[in-house]
């Protein structure tokens, strides 16, 4: 039986680009080459990458696809950090919105899963999340969301993640980024539940194929 929790809405999303935002706005005149955290990726190819997570999310759901599409973005990089940061924002409204269109009931293809539309804006939040996250760490800046959205956010990807911890914390190991407590750190294989909770297994999910986005 899945536990009671608060859904992930398209509001949800909205916020977490505006967080992403205002945490990196400081950030904004800094070298932009320098890694985002320990990611092989810099920070301005990670942050590159959010508008092309957020746009692949809403193409595969727009189109009610049961397979891979082809990217409708695929990355940017002359665009400066202050441009991307306005382009996350308008990415994360076109997702959004994709949500808000998308009739109940409505599947479309991640490699995670057959995805309903909170699962889309879970995975959305999630990405900004805790890119902003790599990226504040690359460049020395503090950064911690909200933790209501924190929440529910985890809860929904995440249902096998430990409930009497910390929710960032639980939400940067299930993410591959920290320890928590004796849970060893996660390797490159974590993945979510984006599949509505009601079709969980009760294991912890691994990714089975590379990323697409390499």
């Amino acid at each position: 039986m899945t536990p009671q929790r608060e859904p992930v809405t398209a509001e949800d999303l909205l916020l977490a680009a505006q967080i992403c935002h205002d945490a990196l706005m400081p950030a904004i005149d800094r070298d932009w080459s320098v890694p985002a955290g320990d990611l092989a990726w810099s920070c301005q190819t990670t942050l590159d990458h959010l508008p092309n997570a957020l746009l692949s999310y809403a193409n595969h759901l727009a189109t009610r696809a049961t397979e891979r599409r082809v990217p409708v973005r695929n990355g940017d990089p002359d665009r400066s950090p202050a441009e991307l940061l306005s382009v996350t924002a308008a990415t994360a409204a076109i997702l959004a919105a994709v949500t808000h269109a998308a009739p109940a009931g409505t599947r479309a293809f991640h490699p995670a899963g057959m995805a309903d539309p909170e699962g889309f804006l879970a995975m959305g939040c999630e990405e900004i999340m805790i890119h902003t996250d790599d990226i504040a760490r690359g460049m020395g800046l503090a950064f911690r969301p909200p933790e209501a959205l924190v929440r529910r956010v985890l809860r929904r990807l995440f249902p096998w993640a430990p409930t009497d911890a910390d929710p960032w914390a639980a939400v940067r190991w299930a993410s591959g980024r920290a320890a928590l407590g004796d849970r060893e750190r996660l390797d490159a294989d974590w993945y979510w539940q984006c599949a509505p909770l009601s079709e969980w297994d009760g294991t912890i999910k691994r990714r089975t194929a590379p990323p697409a986005w390499t």
